[in-house]
């Protein structure tokens, strides 16, 4: 009888745990790709965030807006991946793929060469960003948050990111005009 209930409650909070978080799982992926460049990490990243935030169910039912909530989550699980690989002795290189770019965009069909390569140089360039840059740049060009959103996401004020989002279009602007993309990020 006990393990009854006890089985019971944890379908229950796993229920309640994909109805909270399934509605949001794809847009963390893209993010996840976005911050990684890679598939691979992207669902690492994603799944290791998710398993971490499971036994917190309860706290997820108290949050106001889970999306934001969410994203600001997965920053702190990338930066705190980056900053672990960052010492160690293993290079981790960012290798993109333009199938895969194209494959989570909201395309369907086939690109044209001409669509595809300006995927890839914009891609390349973003690449070459700062990481305070091209997070910033991805997260609120490319997935839609509000700056308001991102204040309280990265925990930096409204001024400092309008500022960094400014310097960041210029850069990007002036990588893809030139053409030409240096061989060490900025």
């Amino acid at each position: 009888m006990l393990f009854s209930l006890f089985s019971r409650k944890k379908r229950i909070d796993a229920d309640s745990f994909e109805a909270l978080v399934s509605p949001h799982v794809e847009q963390l992926y893209r993010l996840a790709y976005r911050y990684t460049g890679q598939q691979a990490d992207a669902e690492d990243l994603v799944q290791d965030l998710l398993i971490k935030l499971y036994p917190r169910t309860p706290e997820l039912q108290q949050v106001g807006q889970l999306k934001p909530w969410l994203a600001k989550s997965l920053y702190y699980l990338y930066v705190d991946r980056y900053r672990s690989q960052k010492r160690s002795p293993i290079e981790f290189g960012q290798e993109h793929d333009i199938e895969a770019a194209t494959a989570n965009s909201n395309h369907q069909g086939e690109l044209s060469p001409q669509r595809q390569d300006t995927i890839r140089d914009l891609q390349r360039a973003i690449d070459h960003l700062s990481d305070e840059h091209r997070i910033l740049i991805l997260m609120h060009d490319v997935e839609a948050y509000t700056l308001t959103e991102l204040e309280s996401i990265l925990e930096t004020p409204l001024g400092t990111l309008k500022s960094r989002l400014h310097r960041g279009r210029a850069k990007l602007r002036k990588l893809l005009e030139e053409g030409t993309f240096p061989a060490s990020q900025a």
